[in-house]
């Protein structure tokens, strides 16, 4: 299990949503992937679950990766999410 604090990037600029985005990379991958962020967790692979996270610029997230592919995803997610 690998896990890393983000700052999120601003989102505002993109052209599609974020959250979509998000879950699409994360599922690409065997690993577990969940975010943590302001007391609330979530799997990354379900668009309801990333829909409540707040992707304002600045904002804290923590990314737990488990699997067999952790390190990977892990620093795949960090770059998309990282501001």
């Amino acid at each position: 299990m690998v896990t890393k604090e983000l700052v999120m990037k601003d989102f505002t600029r993109m052209d599609a949503s974020p959250a979509a985005m998000l879950v699409q990379l994360a599922s690409k991958f065997d690993s577990s992937v969940y975010v943590d962020q302001a007391e609330k967790r979530t799997n990354a692979k379900s668009i309801m679950g990333v829909m409540i996270l707040n992707f304002a610029a600045g904002t804290k997230a923590t990314v737990t990766v488990d699997g067999p592919d952790e390190e990977v995803a892990l620093a795949e997610l960090a770059q998309f999410l990282e501001a």
